[in-house]
Order: structure tokens, then sequence, then C-alpha cells
């Protein structure tokens, strides 16, 4: 009954009310050759005691105490233990929507908190509540531009994450909204740009561009932008791994930066739920998507939060609306400022050293024993091996030695042969990192 909560009697005074006798009768329309006329072929009920007995059998088969080298926009990064003490609170775990501003102060607060860091890191002058994840922004960040220029064609470097790319696509194509793909350079995995000078036209509403791309390569973001700001375009900066502002210059010369900030303490959850980022210049800020939370002061002269901004289809008329997307990832992202916070400015930096200095180790010995690819490119956390053997095969012997390796790079680019994505963060040792150097060459 705690599943189930309609009582015999109720269910035959709802037969009753349809004119039926029995759920048998209600069900006669469907032929009698497609209903079951048996008991499923289920389990017997477990006890509590025994459910939790087998969830945590479950768990041990999860990557729990396994060293993991996969990044490709989830990244293993440690998460302080103060994080979950605070988002479980019941103010922010139960609290909705900052709908109220007189009951919301603190949902509120921590929202403006989270867009000032986001500002103060991506360079831009404002950021919204948050989007739903990192594909979901990239894809609203080109609709925003797109709405800015009054133009509908958008110019995508094919090193954007492949499914950020199949996201935008989804988004696009049935809007008549036109998109061109840039190639990426042999010897350093940056995009091409004599390619990117044909392509920019004065149709062309933005560039968009991942920088440390899903190559892990950083681009040259001020070359990009002079090209699209020639002709008139903007120029969109995709960021999947946040860490890297910790040490890599940010997009400023970017109009609009979306960025997926699972990095800053958000676990990586099978995939989500994450929360995307969306920053831009100022004067953008009638066309950004989503809600933007402001400071203000009340009738005693005291500070308060208010939602300055929400431009979606349920606070104005649909045709005026910047976007269909619902709320923010309030929560998550207050596991991002709970992070940042907990961090600093110098703890970013320190552990955006940290991955550097633990890519540039592992790209090192990889080279001795395999190729890596784009050996000009400047990386931050996330290098390209090609191997002899399929990287599969590869994953599979890793496994057996309780290390998850690279993102074989086949189904993406083809062209690359057994190529695949490694990823070092501050969670691998010199050990674990040679210990998969041996395997491979194994």
């Amino acid at each position: 009954m705690r599943y189930l909560p309609k009582s015999p009697a109720d269910r035959e005074v709802m037969l009753r009310e349809i004119g039926v006798h029995s759920v048998d009768d209600f069900f006669k329309a469907i032929p009698a050759e497609y209903r079951l006329n048996r008991d499923l072929k289920v389990p017997r009920q477990m006890a509590e005691s025994e459910i939790i007995d087998y969830f945590r059998e479950r768990s041990e088969e999860n990557a729990a105490g396994y060293a993991v080298f996969l990044g490709a926009g989830a990244y293993h990064h440690y998460r302080p233990v103060i994080i979950d003490a605070l988002v479980q609170r019941g103010e922010f775990l139960t609290s909705y929507t900052p709908y109220q501003a007189e009951i919301s102060q603190g949902t509120l607060q921590a929202i403006f908190e989270f867009q000032t860091m986001i500002c103060e890191l991506t360079g831009m002058e404002i950021a919204n509540a948050s989007m739903y994840d990192g594909s979901t922004g990239a894809a609203e960040a080109i609709l925003m531009a797109m709405r800015v220029t009054g133009r509908h064609e958008s110019v995508i470097a094919r090193t954007v994450h492949p499914e950020y790319r199949e996201v935008i696509h989804t988004y696009l194509h049935h809007r008549d909204m036109p998109m061109t793909f840039a190639g990426y350079r042999d010897e350093s995995g940056e995009i091409k740009l004599d390619e990117l000078e044909q392509f920019v036209t004065d149709r062309t509403a933005c560039v968009l561009i991942q920088s440390p791309n899903f190559l892990g390569s950083i681009e040259d973001v001020a070359a990009v932008a002079e090209i699209a700001h020639r002709k008139g375009a903007l120029l969109v900066v995709s960021i999947a791994e946040a860490l890297s502002l910790g040490i890599v210059k940010p997009p400023v010369e970017a109009d609009i930066v979306s960025m997926e900030a699972q990095s800053f303490g958000v676990p990586l959850g099978f995939g989500g739920p994450y929360d995307g980022v969306l920053a831009a210049k100022e004067k953008y800020v009638r066309q950004m998507p989503g809600r933007l939370v402001g400071e203000t002061k009340d009738k005693n002269g005291n500070r308060g939060y208010v939602l300055t901004l929400s431009t979606r289809e349920q606070h104005i008329r649909r045709e005026k609306a910047t976007s269909n997307i619902c709320t923010n990832q309030a929560l998550v992202a207050l596991m991002s400022t709970i992070y940042m916070n907990v961090y600093g400015r110098e703890g970013l930096k320190d552990l955006a050293k940290q991955n550097l200095a633990k890519a540039h180790y592992a790209a090192g010995e990889f080279g001795k024993r395999a190729k890596v690819l784009f050996p000009r490119g400047k990386r931050f956390n996330e290098f390209v091996v090609q191997s002899k053997d399929d990287p599969h095969a590869i994953n599979d012997r890793l496994l057996e030695k309780r290390i998850v390796g690279g993102l074989s790079l086949k189904k993406f680019y083809p062209e690359l042969g057994n190529a695949s994505l490694w990823c070092c963060t501050e969670m691998n040792t010199r050990e674990q990192i040679d210990a998969a150097i041996q395997a491979v060459q194994a």
C-alpha cells in the first residue's frame, strides 16, 4: 500500500463511476491475445535490509578504487566533504525556485555569488544563474548570438565536443539555421584559421570554438576573435573543463562564454545532473536566456537580492522569450559555488598546476612507447595517444589492473585511427600513471 495508494474499495468506486464491473471489463477493448493472463515474472519482493545489501554489492562494481584517466567532458576531481554537508541542508535541498524574493534570500544570494565568481573566472561582465549543462549552454549561446546579430548561420569548430555538436544540431536543424564545421590542424589540434577565414561571411552570426578543445589543445582565442569580428560575427567560446581557468588565460576576447562547471565539486553521477554556465558582455544581457539574479536594497536600505532578469516563456510573452529553459540548476550550481569558495583563487591555481604537471609527465612517458598526437599544441590536462592496438583492447587490459583508460576516438575522429583521449587530474598519482603506461605497452 506504500506505493499503490488505492485500496480495493477505492478501485471498486472508480470502476463503478466509469460504468464497468471489473478491471477485466475495463480492458476488454484490447484483443485477448495481447492481454497478459498470468503474473509477471519478477523476483520476490525484498526487505529493506536486503535492498541495501543489494545496492552495496552493485556499488562495488563501480569505479571506486580504480585509477581513472577518462575525461572528455566529465572530470574526476576531488570533492571536499563540506559540499554535501551544506547542499543537503533543508534550506537548499527542499527549495524549489526563487520566485518570491522575500522568502528566497538565501537561494538568491547563493546564485548571485555563483554569477559573480563565474564572471571573475571567465573575464565576462555578466553571467546567468546557470544552464542545464555545457552542451545546452553552447546551443543556447549560438541562439543568443543569432538574436543579437539578426543572422542565422554559424561556424563551429570540429574540435568542439562531439556530443555538444549533436545537441546543437538538435536545436538548429529544424530552424533553417545552417552550420558549417571548420577542421583542425594536424600539428597542433587547433582550428584551421585559413579555413575559418573562408567560412565566416556576412551571414555568420557566430563562430563557436572550445578551449581547451576536445583534442586537448588550447585555442588561440584572440586570433579566432579577430576573424569573427572582422565579418561582424560574435565569438562563442565553450569550456568543458572549468578547472582549466585556474591557469589558462580566460577568453576575454569572446562575446559569449558557455561552460560546464562539473569540475567544480559536482560528482560524475553517470552523466548528470551537471550545471552549465552562460556568461557574456553586458551589452547583450537582454538576449541572455534563463535567469539573472541582481543585488538591490529594501525600503530600509538593507542589501537584498531579486530576480533581475527572467526572459523565459513562463514569465513573459512566448514570442519575446529568449529561451524555453524552465529553470536553472540551483542546487548543483551551489555545489560549484561552495567549491570555488573552499579553494579560492590561489587554490584553483594550485589545482590547475597539478593537473598540468601530471598531464605533461604522462604525455611525455606515453611518447616513449606510443605516438602522442598534436605535439605543437598547448595542453591543459588532456592529450591524444595513437597506439598500435585498438583502444578498446587496451582498455580491457587496463580494467584487469583496476585502471579506467582513455576514450577511444574512432567514433568521432576515424581519421585518427587507434587514437584515444587521456586525462590526468590531481587524483592520479605517478604510480598510477606508470602502471597505465606499462599496461598500454603490454
